[in-house]
């Protein structure tokens, strides 16, 4: 198995060449006339766009309330789910979950690294 601090040195070359390429690309794009033509006319599409959706959004403004109330019903709820779970874990009970289709749902845990 290779050495932990050796991965991620090979993984930060990675995203180094990764980032290089990019940043070729997106310079080649800046000089593209059409390229940047189409990006004013998407521009005029999508303020259109947001105007129409505003409209809408106004016509059916309580629905969009309820809406809002909803995902953060249920993002309090997947929160509350995954604290459970941990908490089952860590006592060292089985955990799944079973939907009104008779699937079966388990936990996934992952580990992740964040610079200090």
């Amino acid at each position: 198995m290779k050495n932990l601090q050796s991965v991620f040195s090979r993984i930060q070359e990675l995203k180094k060449e990764q980032k290089e390429i990019r940043t070729v690309y997106k310079d080649a794009l800046k000089n593209s006339n059409e390229y940047q033509n189409i990006l004013e006319k998407i521009d005029a599409l999508k303020t259109r766009k947001k105007e129409i959706e505003d409209g809408i959004k106004d016509d059916l403004k309580s629905s969009f309330e309820k809406l809002e109330n909803l995902k953060y019903d249920i993002a309090s709820e997947n929160e509350l789910m995954s604290d459970i779970a941990l908490n089952q874990l860590v006592k060292g009970e089985s955990i799944s979950i079973t939907d009104q289709y008779e699937n079966q749902y388990e936990p996934i845990f992952s580990v992740r690294f964040k610079k200090m």
